[in-house]
Order: C-alpha cells, then structure tokens, then sequence
C-alpha cells in the first residue's frame, strides 16, 4: 500500500512539473506585436536600434517606413497599423481637422529635428537676393512653421510671429518681396537647386545627406515646440507593448544614440 502511496505521489508531482513547464513555455511564447508607421530618417533608425531589447521583453516590433507625412497617420487612423513615430503636436492637430480622426493619441515626446533652410546658390543669408523663390513645405503645420522662422530672421513679418498656422495670408511686410513655392516635403530636397531657398524638415533633409547644423544657412533653436511624437490609437495606448515602447524610446540609451548618431541635428526631447 505505501509502495502505491509513493506511485502515485510521484506520478502527481511529475503531471505538476509538466503542467508548470507547459505554462512556462507558452509564457515564453507569448509575444506582442507591434506595427509602426515611420519615417526612415531618424524615426525608423531609432526603432531598429530598441528593436532587439524590445523582442527580449516581448515584443515583434514591426517597422512599416513610409516617405510622405500622409499615410502613417491614415494608416493609424483606419486601424491598419497600431501606431506611428513621425509627426509633432501641430501636424497632428492639422490632421484631425482635415480627417475623421479621433482615435490616434500622443504618448510619448521623443526628440526634435530643428528646421532648418538650406541653399545651394548662396553662402549666408545676407547674400539672398530681393524676389528670391523660397520653397517650403505644402502641409499647414509645416508651412506655418517655415514661415514663423523666416519671420524670425526679419525676412517676413506676419499678423501673430506666434501662430504656428500661419499662412501666405499672415505675411504684413515682405520686404524682399520673397516669392513661395510650397511643394510637398519629401521633395524639397530635389527642387534644391532650383530655387534661391528651401526650408525643410531635418529627417528629408539627413536622407539628402545634408547636415541641418552644418550646411544650413539658419535653423531653429532649441526651445522649437515640434516635439516628434510616437503616437497611439485611443484602443491600444495602454497596452502594456506599447508601454515597454515608451519606456525604451525614453531610455538613456536611446537619448545617447540620438546625440551620438545625429550630432545636434537630431535632439533628445525626454
């Protein structure tokens, strides 16, 4: 009887050994994937590099790299991705005004990529020419922003030198009668040399190989409020993948390969 005992004593303690191994291993398993939108210079750069930490704490984070500033956010917004790593707070706002977009949220500040104008006739800006083609970017945040920066340096004034959405229609005094060309982002590096100035966003512009610091005839400083974002839908914020990607965007690893990699063209914002 007491050889039966130990029998099935054993038997229990090893289907216990196997159930917790079973539990454990599916626990290993059990993997949280992540897809985000971003833009291939600095965004998708700074996201393969906590890549593999991520997938230590588990998480398959997923890198969709777009080049325009249109689909990453429709493609949050229409549910096909989980997030992006793109835009900052005014482009975010000019977007929900132009869609029907509720659901796409804020959750992390993660740097700023100071804008900057760049030329490739002239040297400093004293030398730009009265009737100068100026291009800058078509979508309203950032157009707003180019033109509260050529107020800045006393090339325009506008109504409010505050209103992030100024427009054409808020230039008052323009006394080098500049002339605009607003084009889409991505391509303002290629118009380059067909225009006096150009200012543009520092991702298109480090893909241009050109360095904001180094090669730009003035630049923002920086206290600019274009924080870029990693965004969230309202669904999934609280998400605890999504949280080990805050965390890991706001490490200090992660604020020493921005400064390491970038060298001020690209600046931590956490």
């Amino acid at each position: 009887m007491l050889v039966n005992f130990k029998r099935q004593f054993n038997q229990l303690v090893l289907a216990s050994v196997s159930a917790a191994s079973i539990l454990a291993s599916g626990a290993a398993q059990a993997v949280e994937t992540l897809n985000i939108a971003a833009s291939p210079v600095p965004h998708a750069e700074i996201l393969e590099f906590i890549k593999p930490q991520l997938a230590k704490e588990g998480v398959d984070l997923k890198i969709k790299v777009f080049t325009d500033y249109i689909q990453p956010a429709v493609q949050v917004n229409e549910k096909h991705l989980d997030g992006n790593f793109f835009l900052h707070q005014p482009y975010l706002n000019e977007f929900k005004k132009s869609h029907k977009n509720d659901i796409e949220v804020p959750i992390a500040k993660v740097h700023v990529e100071p804008f900057a104008a760049y030329s490739s006739k002239y040297k400093k800006l004293a030398d730009l020419p009265d009737g100068a083609t100026v291009a800058i970017p078509n979508d309203p945040s950032n157009s707003g922003r180019a033109l509260l920066l050529l107020a800045k340096q006393g090339l325009l004034k506008l109504k409010d030198p505050k209103n992030i959405s100024a427009t054409q229609k808020d230039i008052i005094e323009n006394p080098k009668k500049l002339k605009f060309k607003e084009l889409e982002a991505a391509t303002l590096p290629r118009v380059l040399n067909q225009v006096d100035l150009a200012l543009i966003n520092t991702n298109y512009a480090i893909e241009a190989k050109l360095n904001p610091v180094k090669d730009s005839l003035f630049i923002e400083d920086a206290n600019s409020p274009y924080a870029n974002l990693l965004v969230a839908r309202e669904d999934n914020k609280n998400s605890p993948a999504f949280k080990k990607l805050v965390i890991a965007l706001n490490s200090p690893e992660v604020k020493k390969f921005i400064e390491d990699k970038y060298k001020g063209a690209v600046v931590p914002a956490f």
